[in-house]
């Protein structure tokens, strides 16, 4: 996975038929939530082409390889449910939920430390492709960078105080 140039989190609220270019996009997205008719598929093979913003190196990242060669080789579309048990989306919800689903996940993400939530997914895409030890020392230098925000010192000292914690991404 190649590191990603912004380290915020992104959101894909999948609705009816995502393919090519619409699917190549909610694949760069962290997290995808799909709705219950929802219908994915990178389908350029069916025109003699191929996907060219990424599918064929995103797609083999997030399901199983064998599936992905199945998805990226036959054209064929994937339900919602079938995307959702071979890991290609992270929920499936009935059509009239998903935007509030999606919301729902924003606005979960935005009560975390943002400064955390980044050193996280900066952690995760630049880990992977790293050795486990080279992944350990990233996650060590990520958390001494961060335990010097104030950020850090306002999660443990709400979570004392018994209230909510004020972010301030600093």
């Amino acid at each position: 996975m190649r590191k990603p140039p912004v380290f915020k989190p992104f959101i894909a609220a999948i609705n009816g038929v995502a393919t090519g270019g619409g699917l190549e996009l909610a694949l760069i997205c962290d997290i995808r939530i799909a709705s219950e008719n929802a219908r994915l598929g990178l389908r350029e093979v069916v025109q003699s082409l191929m996907p060219g913003w990424g599918g064929t190196q995103r797609l083999p990242r997030l399901v199983p390889f064998g599936l992905a060669l199945e998805i990226l080789m036959t054209g064929d579309f994937v339900s919602a449910e079938e995307a959702y048990r071979i890991g290609l989306v992270n929920k499936v919800v009935p059509h009239n939920e998903l935007m509030a689903t999606a919301e729902a996940m924003a606005n979960r993400l935005n009560e975390n430390g943002p400064l955390a939530v980044r050193a996280v997914k900066e952690a995760a895409y630049r880990g992977v492709e790293m050795s486990l030890e080279e992944g350990l020392e990233l996650e060590r230098s990520l958390i001494r960078n961060l335990m010097m925000s104030e950020d850090a010192k306002e999660g443990p000292l709400a979570f004392m105080m018994k209230r909510k914690p004020e972010y301030k991404g600093r």
